[in-house]
């Protein structure tokens, strides 16, 4: 099984300008979801949803193309991409000749669908969406939409996941709301380099103790773990904590290398969010 360690993270690593599938470096989810209590029947639904800034190619004349591209990965997937190697299999597009932006997005599609499904006795695609020069003034900047925790001047003096922070008031009758922190730290599990983001978190419900919520927000701050394994914590501690009947987490993380990673969880069924921009990423 491949583990975190065995990766390019932290590593000199060869420039590959040539295309190869290979360099992809699949990690199962089921580690760290067995650390926190979460087995094969999943608590969410969600995906990872994925953007890629830094996608070149050449046509079958030399000449270099260049667009976005956006992923969504479902979470039902038994490995996620370690992120070092899902950028170096994207640069290894950059001396590549194709004969056209489909069929880049054909070997996008088939080859990340591969490695997320990887051992799996039943397998699908992932979604595959390429953002050509004529669309990019399409890609609007936005912020994630509710009631800003940041707002309240609360202590934080825990650095480390603390989900007993959490309280909801049971006593009063169930609320829905949307909140939303730009405080989100955390380090990658390897390098301990820090990743930024912001979360949002709606839920119908008890009413959460909202500066409970932003100091268990602030908590991750030394935190080290991949984004897709904070927010999979983070819906399983306010779960687990304050009882919603609904909830989703929805982190916007900055980008590393070109790329970020946007992890949505939800307790219920629902459309993916929009693959929005942050005045941050």
């Amino acid at each position: 099984m491949s583990t975190p360690e065995q990766s390019q993270l932290g590593k000199p690593s060869a420039y590959a300008d040539q295309y190869d599938a290979s360099l992809l470096f699949p990690l199962p989810r089921a580690t760290k979801r067995t650390e926190i209590g979460i087995g094969s029947q999943l608590p969410f639904f969600g995906a990872d949803l994925w953007t890629g800034y830094e996608l070149s190619w050449l046509n079958l004349r030399g000449k270099p193309q260049v667009a976005l591209v956006h992923f969504t990965i479902p979470c039902e997937t038994p490995h996620i991409i370690e992120s070092k190697s899902f950028k170096l299999y994207l640069n290894s597009f950059n001396n590549s000749r194709f004969a056209s932006a489909d069929e880049v997005l054909a070997r996008l599609r088939a080859d990340v669908s591969e490695a997320v499904w990887r051992g799996a006795e039943h397998s699908a695609t992932v979604g595959v969406r390429l953002v050509l020069p004529e669309a990019f003034a399409t890609q609007k900047v936005q912020e994630l939409q509710g009631l800003e925790l940041d707002r309240l001047d609360v202590e934080c003096t825990d650095y480390q996941p603390r989900p007993e922070l959490l309280r909801a008031d049971t006593e009063t009758p169930p609320i829905s709301e949307t909140l939303v922190s730009h405080l989100l730290k955390s380090n990658c599990l390897v390098t301990g380099q820090p990743d930024w983001g912001s979360v949002q978190i709606a839920y119908t419900g008890p009413a959460i103790d909202q500066e409970r919520l932003l100091q268990y927000i602030v908590s991750f701050r030394n935190h080290n773990e991949f984004h897709e394994q904070c927010v999979e914590r983070m819906f399983t501690d306010i779960w687990r904590q304050c009882q919603p009947v609904k909830l989703s987490v929805y982190a916007r993380y900055t980008r590393r290398g070109g790329l970020d990673i946007n992890p949505f969880r939800t307790s219920h069924p629902s459309a993916m969010p929009a693959a929005l921009r942050t005045a941050r990423q």
